[in-house]
């Protein structure tokens, strides 16, 4: 009980700071309401992120003696379904229902998803999942782009405020595996998922009282257009909502389908290739028909970001699979169990989100803020570094094959700066980049790539369950093997340790070549973006 105390006065600390902080640089009103209700929104998803695989592992699917690859399987496709969603929920907002309404509903169907999660039946299971993926593709590109539409384009508050936005959400993340993971592990996983239940609804209520205050204005409303439009007697967002409740069985037996086949392989590499000519299309449009090169470039350079952003997330995503498996069997945790180390990527973003905010705000008074480009070859090149600290563990076995926690901090510490080079920046020059008019479903898109981020990051967490003979007699893997000092592996629990940090190297040698890659190509990528910095 202590520990959840102490979640509690942080979590109130910690939006007195930010709500102070918005006031004297003069963001938007609004901003702040949709920092707390994204915040909540996050409590619930990461909630659910820190306890699904180990619940998987140790309890749902504890009798089979692939679990671990079971697990990752099931985890990759859930998240890769989850960041599809968007894509649907983004246009549906932008052309029939508008974002308020769009947000109201994803937020509602993932409260009931998670509160499925209490009943252990593969029908309340894999609908929870269902529930959780079709909501989030209403609730989550909406919300990032109601934040940009308080900012002209070319304001200089616009990265800053996004990075405060960026610090809600990390809030919530820091402290939901604290909170569900306590739960979780101390007095049942149910409990744990019904408390990120409790935390959406908290969400939804804070977005209602942003939208009774009339803080956002006229922004986010349904088309007018569509106010009054029936399809078969139903109003066009009551058809929406049906058509979306619907879906939910269908995601949830994708996943299901996936446990057996690549069925899911398959229907991300067609909707990404349909997602590919329908942009290359716009572009088209854009460019010959309306004339209109500068909106065509910039559609070109959020694709190419996308494609640094979707390296980057693959490799992320190894903390809520991988990462969290590794930490349960092979650090030496003090005070933390195993999921609550989920929270040390957020906690630190919530520490770093301010200090970043106003070093961009300065460096952009002062033009010396790096451009684009540049941010996401750094943000790459810290992961990279991340990654390889945490394969550095490798010269500091303890008896019990196991290694120091610190080195858990050390590594996320540098994959949380990176993030904050990339992930923030990349939400805010898709508000910027792209037109008006197609803005959430350019959001969509963008999280798209967080779709194939997660089903890769599946495959990748999958080659630390097994002695994987792709990663061996390579340049690359003895590269790894170099760097980790080509320890011994005759002891059983070493070895163990010593597969997922052989991973662990490649990824992160792998993605340091990829950050020079990036620095090479900015001056092109920067054409594109047509003066937007």
């Amino acid at each position: 009980m202590t520990q959840i105390i102490i979640y509690v006065l942080f979590t109130v600390l910690v939006l007195i700071v930010a709500k102070r902080y918005l006031d004297k640089k003069e963001h938007p009103k609004a901003l702040f309401y949709l920092f707390f209700a994204e915040m909540w929104e996050r409590f619930s998803f990461y909630g659910m992120r820190a306890l699904l695989t180990l619940y998987l592992i140790k309890d749902y699917y504890s009798h089979l003696e692939n679990n671990e690859e079971v697990a990752y399987g099931i985890y990759a496709a859930y998240g890769a379904l989850v960041y599809l969603t968007p894509l649907i929920g983004g246009y549906l907002a932008d052309k029939f229902i508008g974002y308020r309404k769009s947000i109201m509903y994803g937020g509602i169907l993932m409260a009931l998803g998670h509160f499925f999660m209490a009943f252990p039946t593969d029908f309340f299971f894999y609908g929870a999942l269902g529930l959780l993926i079709m909501g989030n593709g209403f609730f989550k590109p909406n919300i990032s782009t109601l934040v940009g539409s308080l900012y002209e384009e070319g304001d200089i508050k616009r990265d800053g405020g996004f990075t405060i936005f960026y610090m809600g959400i990390n809030l919530g993340a820091m402290i939901a595996p604290l909170f569900c993971g306590y739960l979780g592990e101390t007095y049942g996983w149910h409990w744990g998922f019904g408390a990120a239940g409790i935390g959406m609804l908290a969400g939804l209520v804070v977005f209602w009282k942003g939208i009774t205050a009339n803080v956002l204005g006229d922004k986010g409303l349904q088309p007018a257009e569509y106010v009054h439009k029936k399809i078969g007697g139903l109003s066009i967002a009551n058809f929406i909502y049906t058509l979306g409740f619907i879906a939910v069985p269908v995601f949830a037996y994708l996943i299901i389908l996936d446990t057996q086949s690549d069925v899911l392989g398959n229907v991300l590499s067609i909707v990404g290739g349909l997602v590919l000519l329908y942009v290359f299309y716009m572009v088209y449009d854009y460019k010959v028909n309306q004339k209109d090169n500068q909106s065509g470039d910039r559609l070109i350079a959020i694709m190419i970001l996308a494609i640094f952003c979707t390296i980057f997330w693959a490799c992320f995503e190894q903390a809520g699979s991988s990462i969290t498996v590794w930490v349960d069997k092979c650090v030496n945790l003090v005070g933390m169990n195993a999921s609550q180390t989920n929270a040390i990527n957020p906690g630190y973003i919530v520490l770093l989100a301010i200090p970043f905010s106003w070093m961009w705000t300065k460096l952009g008074a002062i033009n010396k803020n790096p451009n684009t480009p540049m941010k996401f070859a750094l943000g790459i090149f810290q992961l990279g570094l991340g990654f390889l600290i945490f394969a550095s563990t490798a010269h500091f076995i303890g008896e019990n094959g196991k290694v120091p926690f610190l080195f858990v901090f050390l590594g996320y510490f540098l994959i949380t700066t990176g993030e904050l080079f990339l992930s923030p920046i990349g939400l805010s020059k898709v508000t910027e980049l792209a037109p008006k008019k197609i803005a959430a479903f350019m959001m969509g898109v963008w999280f798209l790539s967080s779709t194939f981020a997660h089903y890769i990051s599946g495959i990748i967490a999958k080659l630390t369950t097994s002695d994987n003979q792709d990663l061996q007699g390579n340049w690359l893997s003895d590269l790894s093997n170099w760097f980790m000092g080509n320890p011994d592996t005759s002891n059983e629990a070493i070895a163990t340790l010593l597969q997922y940090n052989s991973v662990y190297a490649q990824i992160g040698f792998v993605t340091i070549f990829i950050a020079i890659f990036v620095i090479i190509i900015s001056p092109f990528i920067k054409k594109l973006m047509h003066g937007i910095h």
